[in-house]
This record gives C-alpha cells, structure tokens and sequence, in this order.
C-alpha cells in the first residue's frame, strides 16, 4: 500500500476516533444539561399554573380553561390536575410524544426521558388538588440532533483539508524518492547520475549523499579503468609525435577492408612521403622538422573530420611517411582528394627546402575486397614512385588491374532509387551468440541487400558508398527500419539493426523514426538499435539522441567500438545494452600480447558498469578461446556463422 493511501486510511481513522469521542463527551454534557432545564422547565410550569388555580379551582370550566392556555403555549407532553382527596383527574391536557427530523437510532442512543414537576393547589390551608406536568423533549433531541450535524460537518471538512494539505506535503517531500528511483533505475542501464539538489529533510539527506557517493565511486572506477584502457590503446595503436594511428592499426584496418564480407568495399589507400626528410632534419634541425611533420598530420586529421569520412583512417607509418585509408571512395573522388592535399602541402614549404620538387610525394591506388594486402603495398610503393619520376606531378593515381568497369552515376542511382521506393530489400541474418555457450543465441544482426533490376542481391559493400554519396543514408535507414520492424511482427525473435551517422544528424528524420518506434511498443524487447562508433555525434548531442531512442523502450547498442576509446567515459550516460569490439582488435589475438591486454582493459572498464562485451569479426577457433578466457560476453562471426537470409 502506497503512503498515500496509508496517510488517507490514518487520517480517516484519527477522525473516527475524534468525532466518536467529541461526540459521546458533547452528549453526556448536553444529556444533562438537557435534563435539568426540562425538570426545570416543567416545575416552573407546575408552580405557576398552581398559584394561578388557587383562586379558581372550585370553577372546573376556568380550571381547564387555564390549563389549556398553559399546555397550549410551552412544550408539554401532558399536564393534569389531580383531587388529592380521592386522586380523580379534575382536568388533563396531553399529546403523544412524536420526535420529527431526528432518526430514530439517535433517539435511542440519547434516551432523554420527559422529565416532570408538580404543586399542591390550596383551598385556605387545605390541599384541594395536584398539578402534575411532564416536558416535551422533542426539541431537545432536535437541537442534539443539528448540534452533532455540525459537529460531524467540521470534522469532515478539517479532514479534507488535511487529506489534501497532507497529500502535498507527502508527495513535496518523497519527490527526493522519486528522484532516487530514477537514479536507481538509471543505475541498472548503466547511467551514472548524481543528484545535485539535497532534500531538506535530514533521513533523505543521508540517503541521497549516500547514492550520490555510490554514484560517483563508480564513476571514478569507471574512469580508472577507461584511463588504463586508452593509454594501452594510444601506446599500441597511436603515433606519439602527430596523435595519428600507427602503422600497425592501419595494417589492422586495411586487413578488415580486404576482407570479403557483406559490409565489403571498394577504397583507396593514398601515401604520402615527405622529400629528402633526412636532408631538411640536417638544414632545419629537428624542432622545425617536427612542425612540419606535426602540419602534415594535422592536415590529414582534418581531412578525417567531417561526419561522412569518419570511417576514413590517417596513420603515421614512420618517419616523414603517412597514410590515408578512404573505404567507399571512388577514382574520381580520389584523384580530386591527392590535389588537394598536394596543393595544401605546398603551403606547409619551410624555407631552406628545396625548391625544385614538392613538400612531399603521393601515391593513391585502389582496393578491392579479396585481395591480398601485399599487393596493395606493392601497387602503393610503385605509385611513389612514379611520382618521384616527375617532379611536375606530385601524385600518381593506379587503379586496380582487374577491376571491372564502373557503372554511372546514373545507374547506380536509378536502381537504387528503385530498389528504396518499391522495397526491393534482402534481409540477412548473422547470429550473435554467447561466448561460453555458444548455442545460446543473443540475436541476430540485420544486413541488406538490395535487389538490382536484374533481380541479383547486391551485397552492402557494393552499394553504400554509393548511397552516401547520394545523401540517402537516413532514407536506406528508414526503409531498413521499417522492413525490420515488418519481419519482427511476423517472427517474434531478438534482432540488431545498424543505423547510420546521416540518420543521427537528421533530427527530422530521427524524430520519424522515434515515432514509428513508439508506435509499435510490443516490439522493443525484440529490437536493438546499432550505432556505429565511428560515426558518433558529439557528447551533449549523443547524450540527447540516446535518450530519445531509450524513451521509445527499445534498447541501444554500439558498434565497431575501440579506434576512439577515449569517449569511453561518456557511456556511462548512455544506458547501453551492450558494447561490440571492433574486428580488428580480435584478429590475431591469440598471437599478439597487447591485443589482448587491450581487451582485457576493456572488459575491466566494462564489467565496473555490468555493460556486456561482444566480440565482432572472430574468425578462428584460437580468437574464441583467448576471448572466452577473458570473460567477453558475445561473439560472432563467420565462425559462429555467416550471414543468411531466413
């Protein structure tokens, strides 16, 4: 029972008792009071019309004539005057006793009898009669009767008022409760929140400093590990002079783009060589060396930016060489990106360079899925080096032997646009299983394909760069969502779906999509919601949108996680239902030490917040035993299984 009701059930209580005995202490009083003035009432009566009868008492018609002036003007229920010699009834005047507006229970209870007096009428100095009256007390238990009325009236209303004064006193002071729920609540999806406004009362008090100390211990546990964790990530991943990734993440990341997969694509590796670094280290010393290094990085750091590139990947390989990865980036995007990274160079010149060749030197060659990463390498450093051949031309471009002829803009965007509007959408199916068991199944994640004209499937690698490049992310997210949300209503089990960094930044089209979702609240427990981490808004933004999504009831995920694990403190305002790695930080973990420390850094930041780890892109049977050692939640991969329709 609520302490609303207990309250209201205590008050109506306490004025039971109040009135129950305000009432019966009231009658006791009144009953004899009442007594006393109809004794009173009715001895006066029987004194007066005794005198009055001295004179007359010989005379029966003004005898009864007197007696009835008197009967008739006071409330009486009988008066009779008696012959005291024999005690014959000379005259009586009476009137059965009825009580009107009062119930008959409250008559009962009072029991006020009529109360009676009398006086002797005298002939000389004898006594020649008796005058007996008896008071009415019907008005009496009337004005008993209003008196109790009112009586019960005040109560009810002082108990009213204090019903609805002590109700918002009650709610005013549990609203730190409420408070506390929430933040209980917040607790178990994994949000930290601290309460900054103290209840004024001293047992709440307590208690929320208590919560807000719990609170924060964990979040500073929390950041602890975080703080461990990234700096194993920077030490192994991050290059200390520019803040770029190393040689070795960009080896890991071209390895995942190599792979064919369902989320395979076409890109371009670009690779730029600062010219005669030794030299300009020897004429400039290595301070001003540095700057232009750390420019050189900054360039490329600014060129990863922008929402849409950030799946693009900047690496320092070593000395005064660096990389750019650019998954999805077609020849003509390509060509026109080496100019003008060649053109910006030219304005990071130091003075003492030479200058009769460029700042640096550029080779940019394509990439498909499948092919080995030592051919890229391969094709990479024969690019540098035509380009230091010719001076005039500071980058050189090589495409890819065997790639197939590319298809127009035109083409690709008629069938996609297509395949959008009439819905012509493939669900595949890749199965996320728990580690220790991996005959549990978690859910499945959902991935697309699109049906060209010709009716074939065409695999996501193939045609999301293009979509981006059309700007109909969000739109391939909302036919996605919908399709999804339609397979879910016919087939009741756990999915995951991906969606993009277009539709996060789209608030009108996020808001569609939150309406839909909270139209259909009998799906959440069934739907997860993917976002990817490389495409995450900032902070305050990213606090918002999750929000949004976590008030429709379905639940959120995050994806690809690790290559920015510095915003790792921020989850914990994110209320996450589970974190997946990135593959490339799985690969080979069996065989590289860091990798796994790296992990293992993780699952302890992760586990402090009870946030599931789920392992993306395990390929071999050695990867699932080194990551089941290490506690990690989920798994998947082409391992556990691929991708299917259903």
């Amino acid at each position: 029972m609520s302490l609303r009701k207990q309250l209201f059930l205590a008050i109506c209580l306490f004025l039971l008792v109040a009135f129950g005995g305000s009432f019966f202490v009231s009658l006791e009083s009144s009953r004899e009071q009442m007594l006393g003035q109809l004794r009173s009432h009715a001895q006066d009566a029987a004194t007066a019309l005794g005198l009055s009868l001295t004179e007359q008492i010989d005379d029966p018609a003004m005898t009864e004539l007197m007696v009835s002036s008197i009967f008739d003007s006071g409330y009486f229920s009988s008066i009779r005057v008696v012959n005291i010699v024999d005690e014959q009834v000379l005259v009586e005047r009476s009137v059965p006793t009825q009580i009107e507006g009062v119930p008959g229970w409250f008559v009962s209870l009072v029991n006020l009898r009529p109360q009676g007096g009398d006086a002797l009428i005298m002939r000389g100095w004898e006594q020649a009669a008796r005058v007996e009256v008896l008071s009415n007390p019907q008005f009496a238990l009337a004005k008993l009767w209003d008196s109790t009325l009112g009586s019960l009236i005040w109560l009810l209303i002082c108990g009213l008022l204090s019903a609805v004064f002590g109700g918002w006193l009650l709610r005013r002071q549990l609203r730190p409760l409420d408070k506390m729920v929430k933040q209980a609540e917040a607790i178990s999806k994994r949000e930290f929140r601290s309460l900054p406004k103290l209840p004024r009362t001293p047992e709440l008090k307590r208690v929320v400093l208590a919560m807000n100390q719990m609170v924060e211990k964990l979040k500073a546990l929390f950041e602890e590990e975080a703080t461990r964790s990234e700096k194993l990530r920077s030490d192994a991943y991050q290059d200390s002079l520019t803040g770029l990734a190393n040689r070795r993440l960009l080896d890991e990341q071209l390895a995942d783009e190599l792979l064919v997969s369902e989320q395979s694509r076409d890109g371009h590796l670009l690779m730029l060589r600062i010219n005669d670094l030794i030299g300009l280290n020897q004429r400039l010393g290595g301070q001003r060396t540095d700057t232009l290094i750390g420019a050189v990085g900054e360039l490329l750091k600014r060129l990863t930016q922008p929402p849409e590139r950030r799946t693009w990947l900047a690496a320092r390989n070593r000395g005064g060489e660096f990389s750019l990865l650019t998954p999805g980036v077609d020849t003509k995007d390509a060509t026109r990106l080496a100019s003008e990274i060649s053109a910006t160079l030219e304005n990071l010149r130091l003075t003492g360079a030479s200058d009769c060749m460029p700042v640096a030197h550029l080779g940019v060659v394509a990439y498909n899925p499948g092919e080995p990463v030592s051919d890229v390498l391969l094709r990479l450093d024969q690019a540098l080096t035509q380009a230091r051949q010719h001076p005039e031309r500071p980058w050189i471009h090589l495409a890819h032997s065997d790639t197939a002829p590319n298809q127009s803009q035109h083409d690709w965007r008629s069938w996609i646009d297509e395949a959008l509007t009439e819905g012509k959408l493939q669900l595949y199916f890749q199965p996320v299983v728990q580690c220790a068991d991996t005959s549990q199944v978690l859910h499945h994640k959902v991935l697309a394909r699109l049906l060209d004209p010709q009716g074939e499937a065409i695999a996501a690698g193939h045609f999301l760069p293009w979509i981006e490049r059309l700007g109909w992310a969000a739109r391939f997210d909302l036919a996605m969502l919908e399709t999804t949300l339609e397979y879910l209503a016919a087939n009741r089990w756990p999915l995951a779906l991906s969606l993009s960094g277009s539709t996060l930044r789209d608030q009108t089209q996020l808001k569609l999509i939150c309406d839909i979702l909270e139209s259909l609240p009998e799906l959440a427990p069934l739907l997860t919601l993917e976002i990817d981490e490389r495409q995450l808004p900032p902070p305050e933004e990213l606090q918002r949108l999750s929000h949004s999504l976590l008030n429709t009831g379905y639940r959120i995920g995050l994806q690809h996680f690790g290559g920015s694990f510095s915003q790792i403190g921020n989850l914990t305002q994110l209320g996450l239902a589970y974190l997946k790695i990135d593959g490339a930080y799985i690969r080979g973990i069996n065989e590289q030490t860091d990798k796994r420390l790296f992990i293992e850094a993780i699952f302890r930041a992760t586990n402090s917040i009870d946030l599931p780890l789920i392992a993306e892109m395990v390929e071999t049977q050695e990867e699932l035993e080194v990551i089941r050692e290490l506690g990690v939640f989920g798994v998947m991969g082409r391992l556990i299984g691929p991708p299917e329709p259903m």
